[in-house]
């Protein structure tokens, strides 16, 4: 097996974050889910972004922020993800290369529009998505180059992109690739609503050991294995992922490879401003310290002090240097 030259290479929906204030009123008179994330289509998202105050628009999508901070500490990422030919679409694009990753997907031209997501942030920093998937579930298996996927140590694949069938066929294929190559599969659920819709694929991969790292909050956990407790949750996939990984909000997140297993708790910040990418950056720190052979502990300890300084801003990508944050772990 020849070297990799790519630390994580990552699919995943290619969304611009539109962000703005909102009170918990009118959160409910919009008949939103506080905290939760609903799939919108074109005459929603349209009323949404019409009764929103003013706002911030932000490149966000859950895999390629997890690459955001990947790259901010310093490994070589690429990114694969839909846009549409238009300005979300140049704006996602421009974000995405200026981080220093890679992206050669084509733009799709005509409809849909670039996907985009819009967030309520209540007063306590907790996020209410509201997702319009636009061109991003349009991804075409044919737009992967499985040779830059097997070159990647890493093939990271976001839940939420599982839902539309395009991009199902496109990431399938893509497993194929870095399994065939000898490279690891990593598999973030997203979200509950995802596994209540796709959970038995990913049980199936799962049993078939196409996934060889599994990140999941603990709901996620209990909605894919049935089990509340996410202790006997973990237990009960232990022999079946290599390595696990679970968030535990303000509790902290632990990690179970084989025997090995480890716990780290929350970093402590003034304010939570908003919780929008918490769990993507953790992703972030935590591959980043597995790809350079850290601890499982110290790994999460990565992940820890990234998802302390998301939620410390407005915005799902890293404003402050990572690399010193995490200097001295």
């Amino acid at each position: 097996m020849t070297q990799p030259s790519i630390d994580v290479i990552a699919i995943g929906n290619a969304i611009v974050d539109v962000m703005a204030p909102s009170s918990d009123e009118l959160i409910a008179q919009l008949g939103l889910q506080r905290g939760g994330m609903t799939l919108v289509d074109t005459d929603r998202a349209r009323e949404l972004y019409d009764a929103m105050g003013p706002a911030r628009e932000i490149s966000g999508g859950s895999a390629a922020n997890t690459l955001a901070g990947l790259a901010a500490l310093g490994a070589k990422c690429a990114f694969i993800g839909q846009v549409a030919d238009d300005q979300l679409g140049e704006v996602f694009a421009h974000d995405v290369r200026a981080g220093g990753i890679a992206f050669a997907t084509p733009s799709r031209e005509g409809e849909p529009p670039t996907a985009r997501c819009l967030i309520f942030v209540s007063p306590d920093g907790q996020r209410t998505m509201n997702t319009y998937l636009g061109a991003s579930q349009f991804l075409p298996a044919e737009a992967l180059d499985e040779k830059v996927i097997a070159d990647a140590a890493v093939l990271y694949l976001e839940g939420y992109l599982w839902d539309p069938e395009e991009p199902r066929a496109a990431m399938r294929k893509a497993i194929a690739a870095a399994r065939g190559a000898g490279r690891k599969v990593a598999f973030t659920l997203s979200d509950a609503f995802v596994i209540s819709r796709h959970g038995d694929d990913f049980r199936k991969l799962i049993e078939a050991g196409e996934i060889d790292i599994l990140f999941a909050n603990e709901g996620e956990l209990a909605a894919l294995t049935g089990i509340e407790d996410y202790r006997q949750g973990m237990a009960s996939l232990a022999a079946k992922v290599p390595l696990l990984v679970v968030t535990c909000g303000a509790e902290g997140a632990v990690a179970q490879a084989g025997d090995d297993f480890a716990r780290v708790s929350a970093e402590p910040i003034d304010k939570v401003v908003d919780t929008t990418g918490a769990g993507d950056l953790f992703a972030a720190g935590f591959l980043f310290g597995h790809v350079r052979g850290r601890s499982l502990a110290e790994s999460l300890k990565l992940g820890a002090i990234c998802a302390a300084e998301i939620i410390s801003h407005y915005g799902a990508r890293p404003e402050a240097d990572l690399k010193a944050l995490t200097a001295t772990v």
